[in-house]
């Protein structure tokens, strides 16, 4: 199954497929193939066959830890020792945090170079993946230094979901359910009277809403690779979200805090008049069927102001959510009142 993308140049997303024969293909005539790849992946990741290539192996530290300066320095040193030059390969193989963090070790090293998307959770293939987005943390915030460089491809293989733990899995699908707040209902519809037991238990109720949530993110970043305001409906949820994860010092999963993210929006616009009780019950009760956080505690709101001020979306002193008005409906909500903001987070108070 293949799914275009349109950006600085067209790659397809190529969906329930054998990763490993696609990155033979994608090998052929390269001299080297860096693999950069989780520590925790040691075991997953055997001698990869690549044909003539020489293939090169780079563990970084876990999850959003290894997406810092300090390791990007040490991959540029590496890169440089083993002489790749701009006709080489980068392949990024795990979570998110690797993606994000392989495809811009492959923006900035000569300016450029190709660079190949493997990811293994629910969350890197319908999301962190796709898109062209690549970058590295600040100590002021999540994915605040980076590029828009997009791979040639992302080969999403199905199989490497088995070694997702449950709460892995559950994380992961807080982004396809915002895909289905801000543009697919019909996602909204497979996830509804289904637990997450029974959602992994179908191969073809995965399959479609990773198919589903992937369309959605094509469609938005094929209009607008460089995140005007289409492209930044796909961040509901994070203005919030990425201040708790930040605050959380990562200990809590991305999809964990989009989903505390989307509550908060959702209590926050329902506070404004934007949405119905309806929406705003539909949006707690989707999340806590699949076992997601919908709360965070209550201690730290001039912090997370703060964090939020910190957002991409923000320009100057404009604080900026993405908001909806209905499902598929979603508009800028700028510089709400404070008051509005407070009210809210005593909502998603633990």
């Amino acid at each position: 199954m293949k799914i275009s993308v349109k950006a600085e140049r067209d790659y397809e997303v190529l969906l329930d497929i054998d990763y490993l024969s696609q990155l033979q293909r994608l090998s052929k005539d390269r001299k080297r193939v860096a693999i950069i790849f989780s520590e925790l992946m040691h075991q997953q990741i055997s001698a990869l066959d690549l044909g003539d290539a020489e293939v090169l192996y780079c563990a970084i530290p876990d999850s959003e830890s290894g997406k810092s300066a300090r390791t990007l320095l040490q991959v540029w040193d590496w890169l440089g020792a083993a002489g790749f030059t701009r006709s080489d390969l980068i392949v990024g193989i795990g979570g998110g945090a690797v993606t994000d963090f392989a495809g811009y070790a492959a923006a900035s090293w000569l300016r450029g170079i190709d660079w190949v998307a493997v990811p293994t959770t629910v969350a890197g293939m319908v999301d962190a993946a796709v898109g062209g987005k690549t970058g590295i943390n600040s100590d002021y915030g999540k994915n605040l230094i980076g590029a828009f460089h997009s791979p040639i491809s992302v080969l999403v293989d199905i199989s490497w979901l088995q070694t997702l733990s449950d709460r892995d899995f559950a994380a992961g699908l807080a982004e396809v359910v915002k895909c289905g707040f801000i543009k697919d209902e019909k996602i909204l519809h497979l996830l509804e009277g289904r637990d997450l037991a029974s959602i992994r238990g179908s191969r073809d109720v995965t399959i479609e809403l990773i198919q589903r949530a992937i369309e959605v993110k094509a469609v938005v970043v094929s209009a607008d690779f460089k995140e005007s305001f289409d492209r930044e409906v796909l961040n509901y949820g994070h203005t919030f979200g990425h201040a708790v994860e930040l605050f959380s010092s990562y200990s809590m999963r991305h999809g964990e805090c989009v989903s505390i993210g989307m509550a908060y929006i959702a209590y926050l616009s329902h506070e404004l008049g934007l949405i119905s009780q309806e929406l705003l019950s539909r949006h707690l009760e989707v999340l806590t069927r699949l076992g997601l956080p919908i709360s965070y505690p209550c201690n730290q709101w001039p912090e997370l102001l703060g964090a939020m001020r910190m957002d991409k979306k923000t320009r100057g002193d404009v604080l900026r959510f993405v908001a909806l008005s209905d499902i598929g409906k979603t508009q800028r909500l700028e510089n709400p009142q404070e008051s509005a903001l407070i009210s809210a987070y005593e909502k998603v108070c633990l």
